[in-house]
């Protein structure tokens, strides 16, 4: 299973950047995905998740600004971001939790992507 980031860059304080992230792989289900950073010098944080049903939540430091969706097929996630500041320059990982078919049958992992950087200039 790949999870493929795209949509990072470098942005003005206030400004808008829209994530996006797609599942792939021999998958036979999407659960929970979410967006997740890390600014350097500090731990992974939590962004904002979406499980299958589409119930979202957020980080205090993000609510009213992001939206977390999903897209129809329900294996592509996208965060929204506006009124950027310079406190959400970080590498944002997309993570998923598939159910995956495996020579031992159907088993539920975790994966992350890559990272796409984010960086908001003030």
């Amino acid at each position: 299973v790949q999870l493929v980031e795209s949509g990072g860059g470098l942005v003005q304080a206030g400004g808008s950047l829209r994530l996006s992230c797609a599942a792939s792989g021999s998958i036979i289900s999407v659960n929970t995905m979410g967006w997740y950073r890390q600014a350097p010098g500090t731990q992974r944080e939590l962004v904002a998740t979406i499980t299958g049903s589409d119930s979202t939540n957020y980080s205090d430091s993000v609510k009213g600004r992001f939206t977390i969706s999903r897209g129809n097929a329900k294996n592509t996630v996208y965060l929204q971001m506006n009124s950027l500041n310079a406190e959400d320059t970080a590498v944002y990982y997309c993570n998923a939790g598939v159910r995956v078919l495996s020579p031992f049958g159907p088993r539920q992992a975790d994966y992350w992507g890559q990272g796409t950087q984010v960086t908001v200039s003030s």
